[in-house]
Order: structure tokens, then sequence, then C-alpha cells
């Protein structure tokens, strides 16, 4: 649907790779002007965004100010696709090195947190707001050796829910999708053992592809979605069962 996205703002985190960088592909293609957040200043230097911003999400301070640097640039926000996130080693929990468990959390959700809590305020302020927050199917299911990813990724799907009733009287929508597992270039941070663990488990017997993910998502950041907020949306490959 061109230009279902004409005159809105859109933040992607994580937003220099993989999902991120397919979401801010598609969102610029309908109609949208993109801020790319990202802690890869090469990368972000070669997207050619309208507007980037150098981000450690795991730092508030500095979340804070890049929200306060795009809505100067770019008037407003409207959008918000947070994607950025870490897997992780691959351990049994009681092997599992304390500093990589907090790494995981502290960008994986805290960072989530970090991004929704800056952006909230603006979308108050225009009286519109889309947030979707990339959790994992793993955050369901637990994916074993991957304790702090599928607590990370629970974790979000509990503040998304909390955060949607938050703002449900207001026009500001706030959503997450589950993906299985699909390959990027954070498949380099796993073990083989790992990533064919996780493609045994998805019926359809093979990795998703970016644009199926981005596509959902999309959808979540569109005027469209007007009557779903604190929802969770699968896109698995028939490996999710709740």
């Amino acid at each position: 649907m061109s230009g279902r996205f004409e005159g809105r703002t859109a933040i992607v985190t994580g937003g220099a790779a993989g999902i991120g960088a397919g979401v801010a592909r598609r969102l610029a293609a309908e109609g949208a002007t993109i801020s790319l957040w990202d802690m890869d200043a090469k990368a972000l230097a070669a997207a050619g965004a309208p507007h980037t911003a150098v981000v450690d999400v795991s730092n508030p301070e500095a979340v804070h100010a890049a929200a306060a640097a795009t809505a100067a640039a770019l008037g407003k926000i409207d959008i918000l696709v947070a994607s950025a996130g870490v897997t992780g080693p691959n351990h049994p929990t009681w092997e599992y090195p304390v500093a990589a468990w907090d790494r995981v959390i502290d960008i994986n959700l805290k960072g989530v947190f970090y991004c929704n809590r800056a952006v909230v305020p603006f979308m108050q302020a225009n009286g519109y707001g889309r947030i979707v927050n990339i959790a994992s199917i793993a955050g369901k299911e637990g994916n074993p050796n991957a304790s702090a990813y599928s607590a990370s990724k629970a974790g979000v799907i509990g503040f998304t829910k909390s955060l949607g009733k938050e703002l449900a009287a207001t026009e500001i929508r706030v959503n997450c999708v589950t993906p299985a597992a699909v390959k990027t270039a954070i498949f380099d941070q796993m073990t083989q053992a790992q990533i064919d663990w996780m493609l045994s488990k998805i019926p359809i017997g093979r990795f998703g592809e970016i644009d199926e993910v981005a596509s959902l998502i999309l959808w979540l950041a569109s005027g469209e979605c007007s009557f779903s907020t604190g929802g969770v949306f699968d896109v698995s490959g028939g490996r999710a069962t709740y």
C-alpha cells in the first residue's frame, strides 16, 4: 500500500542491519521519514537515512538525548520500532557468565524500556503514536542454553503489555512481535549447534526472511493497527504453540 506512512516520522533502533534495516527500508519506501539508531557509526553513515544517531540503547542518557535530537531534526516522533538487540553467548544457566547475562538484559530489555520511555512524551504531544517492540519466540518458550536471551525477550513481552494498557485510552498503540529465528548477522553470535536446534523447532522447515517479519511490523506501525494494543504477534513458521 504505497504512501501509508506519508507524513510520518519513524525511529528504528538497530536500524543499520538485519530486521531493523529491512523495516527502515520498507517504511521509507512507503513514505516515512526515518531516523536510524545504531551503535555502528560506519554502517549508519553508509545507510543514507535522513537522520541517524549513534546510540547505545543500554545508556538511558544517550537514549534520551537521541530522542530529543530526533524530534528536533524531524519535527515529531510518530513511530518507534525497537529492534536493537543481542543474542549473547550459548551456555547452560549454571555456567552462564554474569557479565554476559547483564549485557543481554541491559540491551534487550532495559534498552527497550529506555527507548519506549523516551519517545512516549513526544507521541503524547502529537496525540498519535505506534510502538513495535521486537521480542522473540524464545520469550514464550525459553531456548535452552540461551537463558539470558529468553528472559530478556519474555521481559519485552510483559513490558509491552503493561505499556499498551497504560496508553490504551490514547491514540498510541504498543505491540510486539515474536519471530522465530531469522537468518541475519546475529547468527554470528551463536554456535552452530544452537542454530541447528532452532531450525529443528520450526515446522515450516526453514528460517524466516527479513521481509516476512517486516510486513507484520509495518502493519503494527501503521494507522491500520487501531484496535490492537499490548498485543503479541507471532511470525514463527508454525513454532508458536500459544
